[in-house]
């Protein structure tokens, strides 16, 4: 496992959109860097359109390599999700990665580079807000909750949150294992890729959005099918967003409760990670434990201390 020296004020930060198109929310998530004492530089193409993607693939993977090439750059934050990456994905810069680590922040979509990161480098990434920022889904406790993540050596403990459609799934007991996985569409999708992090050993975090429940169903099936999820330690569940809910069949919650109950493993939802208002922020690659009975996942620092 390796750790990014931990951000401080005065270091300079990269934002870029390695997938879809930002719009005018990106100014409020840069200030918000700023407000830590961030200098924020912006991806030459950042702004750019190629039909549903922000510039080509060749404009955006060279963003993307020039923010993780550049010594001076400390910290690489993506703009938005969307779809994308996976398109870049395979000429990314691993080898500027491995010569000089840097703390990189996104979701969703930017999965598959959180997973190649840890697959290619061992290299600790964050699970957290994207830079086209939305106020009254993400606030000033999750402002903080990032600037932690990133700029401290604190513990992260996350509690399960029962207002959240994921808080229903529950299989008791407590695990340890390194944090991996993200959002669910994405890490079904690396099946058979060098995104998919090995699971065995580790807690898996998962969340998504605008899915039904069939499709909670569906992914999770293909992942058993494929054997991705042998000897897993145990499974974090992050925000069910927007699952439609039809009268007199399963909710996704409950979907997922037939699927993981059966893996003879610890289940911990309603953790306040992933698309849903008040979206927090959690190192992936660090060792995390989960405990049902007290409702917590306790996440080691992502980062190291600078001396």
């Amino acid at each position: 496992m390796i750790r990014a020296p931990a951000l401080r004020p005065g270091d300079r930060v990269r934002v870029v959109a390695p997938a879809g198109i930002p719009d005018t929310r990106v100014a409020r998530g840069i200030q918000i860097l700023e407000s830590f004492g961030l200098v924020v530089e912006t991806g030459t193409h950042l702004y750019d359109r190629y039909g549903y993607l922000a510039g080509t693939d060749e404009d955006r993977l060279a963003d993307l390599n020039a923010a993780f090439r550049d010594p001076g750059v400390r910290g690489v934050f993506a703009a938005r999700g969307g779809y994308g990456t996976q398109r870049i994905i395979d000429r990314l810069d691993l080898a500027a990665i491995k010569r000089d680590p840097r703390v990189f922040v996104g979701f969703s979509d930017l999965t598959v580079l959180s997973g190649r990161l840890w697959t290619a480098a061992r290299l600790v990434s964050f699970y957290g807000p994207m830079i086209n920022w939305t106020d009254s889904r993400t606030g000033p406790t999750e402002i903080e909750s990032l600037r932690r993540a990133v700029m401290t050596t604190d513990p992260i403990v996350l509690t399960r949150d029962p207002a959240e459609p994921s808080a229903a799934v529950i299989v008791p007991g407590t695990a340890t294992g390194t944090l991996l996985g993200g959002n669910l569409t994405m890490v079904q999708t690396s099946v058979n890729t060098r995104d998919l992090p090995d699971l065995r050993g580790a807690i898996l975090l998962l969340e998504d959005t605008d899915e039904s429940a069939y499709s909670y169903d569906r992914m999770l099936t293909h992942l058993i099918r494929a054997g991705a999820l042998r000897r897993l330690a145990g499974v974090a569940l992050g925000q069910f967003t927007n699952a439609p809910v039809t009268g007199g069949q399963w909710t996704a919650a409950e979907a997922v409760q037939d699927r993981l109950g059966s893996l003879g493993v610890p289940v911990l939802g309603g953790l306040r990670v992933g698309h849903g208002t008040g979206q927090l922020t959690v190192p992936l690659g660090s060792r995390a434990t989960i405990d049902t009975a007290a409702g917590t996942l306790t996440v080691e620092a992502g980062v190291q201390a600078v001396y």
